[in-house]
This record gives structure tokens, C-alpha cells and sequence, in this order.
């Protein structure tokens, strides 16, 4: 059997593992659709929300972007159609360029955060954050429980700083 439907398979069935087997069998991360565009894979793990998988195409040469993300097979239309906003903002952290006037389901906050992410990992960012010559220091911080937590301090720091462009 080809490693094409078997992929394609494993990611409608959001199994990261068989989607792993069957890029490393040959499957080709860039697998045209009906119509002969590429990305079909893509379009399919971002339309129905599995971020893991979305993640391990990108890692394995999948496009984030198309020359127009407002067409309806790009990544992120695909995933503004599915309503996945935790896929759209994957994809921004993959560098995916976000179209000025479309609304994506995440707030300007988000998106910012999304984009200094990138920025902060490597990806590019044609048209984001203005000015924004220096990757800023990010701290991760990882919480396993959040009882007692003042989440809005946290939120105030981050938009002070985005606010100052630090």
C-alpha cells in the first residue's frame, strides 16, 4: 500500500505516531490535492485541529504559507474554517503571515504574543511587529497548576512590554 492514503489516514485520525511512520516510509509532506495544489496533508491536519501533527508536517518541510493566505487552502484558512484558533495560533508561531483585514478568532494580544514567539524561535515575520529589529527575551514559564495564580498581573507585564516594543 502507498504511504500517500495511509497518511493521509493517520492524520484525519490525529495518530501523531502513524502520521511519523508514514512521512518516514516516504510520504510526501507536500501531497497535492484535487485541484494539484500542494499541501493537502496540511490542509487536513489544520482543518480539523490536531496542532502535533500540524507542528510535525511544518518540521518536515510543509508550507505555512501560501503567496495569499487569504486563499481558502492555505493553512490558515483552512484552520479559520475548521473554527481552530489553537491551530491558527500555532501557525503564527510557525510564521505564518497573517492578511491585515482578516479576523482569525484571536485577539491583538494573542496574535502579538503568537508573533514574538516566532520571532523568538526563528521564523519569519514579512509585515509583523513594526520596528521589531530586536527578538525580545521571552521567559517561559511553565504553571501545573494555577490556584491562587493573579493571571492578570501576568497578562499587564507582557502588554506593558509589547507596548514599549521591548
Amino acid at each position: 500500500m502507498s504511504s500517500q492514503p495511509v497518511l493521509i489516514k493517520a492524520i484525519r485520525s490525529g495518530k501523531l505516531t502513524e502520521v511519523r511512520a508514514a512521512l518516514d516510509a516516504g510520504a510526501e509532506v507536500e501531497l497535492a490535492d484535487g485541484q494539484g495544489d500542494p499541501g493537502l496533508p496540511m490542509g487536513i491536519a489544520c482543518f480539523m485541529g490536531f496542532v502535533d501533527i500540524v507542528r510535525e508536517l511544518v518540521g518536515r518541510g510543509a508550507a505555512v504559507n501560501l503567496p495569499d493566505n487569504r486563499l481558502p487552502t492555505s493553512p490558515l484558512s483552512m484552520a479559520m474554517r475548521g473554527g481552530r484558533t489553537e491551530v491558527v495560533r500555532a501557525l503564527i508561531e510557525l510564521g505564518a503571515e497573517l492578511p491585515a483585514d482578516i479576523n482569525c478568532g484571536l485577539s491583538e494580544p494573542e496574535i502579538q504574543l503568537a508573533q514574538l514567539k516566532a520571532l523568538a524561535d526563528g521564523h519569519s515575520l514579512a509585515g509583523g511587529l513594526e520596528g521589531s529589529e530586536v527578538v525580545p527575551e521571552i521567559e517561559e514559564i511553565q504553571a501545573f497548576g494555577c490556584f491562587g495564580t493573579d493571571t492578570q498581573v501576568l497578562e499587564a507585564d507582557v502588554l506593558r512590554r509589547l507596548r514599549e516594543g521591548r
